[in-house]
């Protein structure tokens, strides 16, 4: 009885404590936003109140935001990244993570919106993975018939994985969403997708034909 006390404890108690550790690791990284300011205006209200980074953080995005969809700001993008294109270095490495987020945060991107299952990491054996494109004709040239890129992240941390260039006759799409698909993945097999509700068949009443 002791035992399953002290059990039932830890399943309230352990998701509650990520959970707190996980916004106080957020706004403590989110309030470095406010070493911008000069110190003796960090130390008077409301900028020594802990969580006001996160405020100033989101109007720098917002800011940023707003700049860059007028014709102005578009112009200043596109110099400062032609200056970062001209560092050694830096513009292999700026390339490289534009690329990713321009395909993670764009509203237009395709990635990571369709959860599939895929063979790996042997025949028989199957896995959940994520469409997040094509391959190009670059790798994709060697070989024959059609190839979808599948993300294959690892459980419990869904932000290291492989990427597997895969027949898209091998490809089997899931009717889950992302947010199943990844919940499966981050509690390593625990939480499954629950059955898909289906619609309440619609009974139209028939009017009896008068003679």
């Amino acid at each position: 009885m002791l035992k399953k006390t002290f059990f039932t404890g830890l399943l309230i108690l352990v998701p509650l404590g990520i959970t707190i550790w996980v916004l106080n690791l957020i706004v403590t990284t989110l309030d470095q936003t406010l070493l911008l300011l000069p110190p003796d205006v960090r130390s008077r209200p409301p900028f020594n109140v802990p969580g006001t980074g996160v405020i100033l953080t989101l109007a720098i995005i917002l800011g940023v935001g707003i700049l860059g969809r007028n014709f102005i700001g578009r112009r200043l993008f596109v110099w400062w990244e032609a200056l970062l294109g001209r560092i050694p270095v830096v513009s292999a490495i700026y390339s490289s993570v534009k690329q990713v987020s321009d395909t993670l945060l764009s509203p237009s991107g395709q990635a990571f919106r369709k959860p599939v299952l895929v063979e790996f990491p042997g025949p028989g054996t199957w896995t959940v993975g994520f469409v997040v494109g094509s391959p190009g004709t670059a790798l994709q040239g060697p070989l024959t018939g059609e190839y979808a890129s599948v993300y294959v992240p690892t459980a419990p941390n869904p932000t290291s994985g492989y990427v597997l260039i895969v027949p898209l006759a091998q490809v089997v799409d899931l009717d889950i969403t992302v947010d199943e698909a990844l919940k499966f993945v981050v509690s390593m097999g625990v939480v499954a997708p629950g059955p898909r509700p289906t619609a309440a068949p619609v009974v139209v009443p028939v009017r009896p034909v008068a003679a």
